[in-house]
């Protein structure tokens, strides 16, 4: 069973030194351009901003009890991965993203919604600060409604 942590200190403060050093520059350059009404805290065993049940009561669909994510930071076993839930939903949000990544000359290793990286140098941390300040709440749960129908929805 994974190892639980009640804080972002606490996640940060297990992981090895470069890893904890990387994962607190890209932590700090998202909460530096963080929306107002995202909320920080851990989530799925990582650190995590989400939109909290005060303002979206219902929750993320999967699981009800939990806020909607809108971005997680982990340590995985042969990388860091930056989850961006704004671009898998937005196909122009993506599209801008990929445009302004390649534009810095660091090569992108990305998924869906999860951006991989080694080290710090990896990764262009004044667009991850664009891509996060770009979506306010209201326009990401617009977003995500259209994504996940209301009756696909599951209720607490």
């Amino acid at each position: 069973m994974a190892q639980q942590f009640a804080t972002a200190k606490e996640y940060i403060d297990s992981l090895p030194e470069d890893r904890a050093k990387a994962i607190r520059k890209v932590r700090a350059a998202v909460n530096r351009r963080l929306p107002k009404g995202y909320k920080e805290g851990i989530q799925y065993g990582m650190l995590g901003w989400f939109v909290p049940h005060s303002i979206y009561p219902d929750g993320y669909h999967c699981d009800p009890k939990q806020p909607v994510p809108f971005a997680g930071l982990a340590s995985q076993k042969n990388y860091m991965s930056l989850y961006l839930m704004c671009t898998y939903g937005d196909a122009k949000h993506k599209a801008w993203f990929e445009r302004e990544w390649k534009k810095t000359g660091k090569k992108l290793n990305m998924g869906k919604s999860c951006v991989r990286f080694k080290s710090i140098d990896d990764i262009p941390l004044d667009v991850v600060e664009e891509a996060i300040a770009r979506v306010p709440v209201k326009d990401f749960l617009a977003q995500y409604d259209k994504l996940i129908p209301a009756s696909k929805r599951k209720r607490r």
